[in-house]
């Protein structure tokens, strides 16, 4: 085997640890597993948010065909939901109930380990939720394809936002027990561009003035969530993670409803 064929199939390894670690989606049992491998799969995080997108811009459409669209827009967030097992969702409700019932770093970090559901994250659950039914559902009364591509981009965007973080921020070590520890905490320039250039090819789907507005809002977001998961908790955790691709995906939303919103 060659080396540019060995290489190949790293990536397609990595990709597929990717899809297994962010997805309830089975992959082949023979696929090798190391912790370095899995490190390098944040590179692939709005790869398969992608692939959640279409799983839900398709439950969408369909649904839409025979149905009212709010209610398509309930079955395609629960096909989103289904498919990761509401992996981003729970790492919302964590860290809104760790910084919302903790004082201290190490507090916050205790209670975000808990799976039990309070009342901060069952709060900003239901908040954000919401928005994403709403925000969707009036857009879907605009335009249903429109509709379809925001599901398919966001989740896309959204991921490579968070997954950015890993770059520039440190990873809380007090957090090595947590549940979500195994998740990727380094990311090399590699990773990165990996991330850039999926992100810029997910923007060329959309019309310059909304590709430029969604990316100066996402950075916002970005800049935003990393200040204050720093504040919180000197870095990040898995669960920081989630919570920016949610916040993320959301505001997204909002601003393509704000462009195309009849005046």
């Amino acid at each position: 085997m060659t080396f540019h064929s060995q290489a190949i199939k790293q990536q397609v390894q990595i990709c597929l640890i990717a899809l297994a670690f962010f997805t309830r989606i089975p992959i082949p049992a023979d696929t090798p597993y190391s912790p370095e491998l899995l490190n390098k799969a944040n590179r692939y995080f709005a790869l398969i948010g992608l692939v959640v997108g279409l799983v839900s811009a398709a439950s969408f459409w369909l649904s839409q065909l025979v149905l009212p669209v709010s209610v398509a827009v309930i079955i395609a967030m629960a096909s989103s939901l289904l498919l990761t097992g509401a992996f981003h969702e729970d790492g919302l409700a964590d860290v809104f109930d760790g910084f919302g019932g903790g004082w201290q770093p190490e507090q916050k970090l205790e209670i975000m380990k808990d799976s039990r559901l309070g009342t901060y994250g069952a709060a900003a659950l239901f908040v954000v939720l919401a928005i994403k039914w709403s925000s969707l559902s009036a857009l879907a009364e605009i335009s249903p394809s429109l509709a379809a591509m925001a599901l398919f981009c966001l989740h896309g965007l959204s991921r490579a936002a968070a997954a950015s973080l890993i770059f520039s921020y440190p990873y809380v070590r007090l957090d090595e027990d947590s549940k979500v520890k195994p998740l990727a905490n380094q990311q090399s320039q590699q990773d990165l561009w990996v991330l850039i250039i999926t992100s810029l090819f997910i923007l060329l789907l959309l019309p310059l003035p909304m590709a430029l507005l969604l990316t100066i809002a996402l950075l916002l977001v970005r800049y935003a969530c990393g200040r204050w998961f720093t504040h919180q908790l000197g870095g990040y955790t898995g669960d920081c993670l989630g919570a920016c691709q949610q916040l993320a995906e959301v505001v997204g939303y909002l601003i393509i409803l704000a462009m195309v919103a009849p005046q």
